[in-house]
């Protein structure tokens, strides 16, 4: 039997350093940590200080300049490119700010599509995709393309999409970063009842202190580097350290 608490993803001694026009860029330096099951992740921090470029990491979207990324213990330094998207594909589940729908598709024809990617069979997914959009309340617009609908109901789509093939974990990057005050409140709700009801592990980043609050565990990102962790301090000490960098570069 498994050990449930098998983090799902681990970050050993990451780092990740980008060159532009000759100059180094070090978006993450030297970061570690671990994702266990059922845990609601909220990644804070100030615009460039490495929030995006973690959750790539995390999600296999992006390869670290340095360390290692495991998943349920495996580590995908050691496997292909091809490889990656396969495991990527069928362990991670992904929601973006700006939803990533395609237009020319319905809204089931999207949910389903990570499961033919990964050739699962079409009847199967649409039975459950059904479901999942019953689930997020968009079922009846099932049959509607994506761009007639409204940003909350295009997100509500994305995580039906994230939720298709069973993922161990959803990365969500601002996923409430294009919509209102209302909307953002309705998708975060969504996200915690998704988190207690279907112990969905999930790891979001937000610019929005209050959005982050949803999150029952915070990390505080600065210089790419972890400043704090509410597995070892408290959420408040956590939001109290953030709202020290001026509000304008909390983008």
């Amino acid at each position: 039997m498994k050990n449930k608490r098998m983090p799902l993803i681990e970050l050993r001694n990451v780092s990740k350093i980008y060159t532009q026009y000759g100059t180094e860029i070090v978006a993450l330096n030297n970061v570690s940590l671990k994702v266990l099951p059922g845990e609601f992740v909220s990644i804070v921090g100030p615009s460039g200080s490495g929030k995006s470029t973690l959750l790539h990491c995390m999600g296999l979207l992006d390869r670290p300049t340095k360390g290692k990324v495991f998943v349920e213990g495996r580590d995908t330094s050691k496997i292909t490119g091809k490889e990656i998207a396969t495991l990527r594909g069928k362990k991670i589940g992904f929601v973006f700010q700006n939803y990533n729908l395609i237009p020319r598709l319905t809204v089931l024809d999207n949910v389903i599509l990570p499961g033919l990617i990964i050739g699962k069979d079409e009847a199967k997914l649409t039975s459950k995709a059904l479901e999942l959009l019953e689930e997020v309340g968009i079922k009846h617009r099932a049959d509607h393309k994506g761009v007639h609908l409204s940003g909350g109901e295009q997100q509500r789509v994305a995580i039906a999409r994230a939720l298709i093939n069973d993922p161990i974990v959803i990365i969500a990057d601002e996923p409430t970063g294009a919509l209102d005050s209302e909307s953002s409140s309705e998708i975060m709700e969504l996200l915690a009842k998704l988190n207690k009801d279907r112990k969905v592990t999930i790891v979001f980043v937000s610019h929005d202190l209050d959005i982050a609050r949803y999150g029952r565990r915070n990390i505080l990102l600065k210089d790419g580097k972890i400043i704090k962790d509410s597995k070892e301090s408290r959420l408040e000490e956590i939001l109290k350290e953030a709202s020290k960098t001026s509000k304008e570069v909390w983008r």
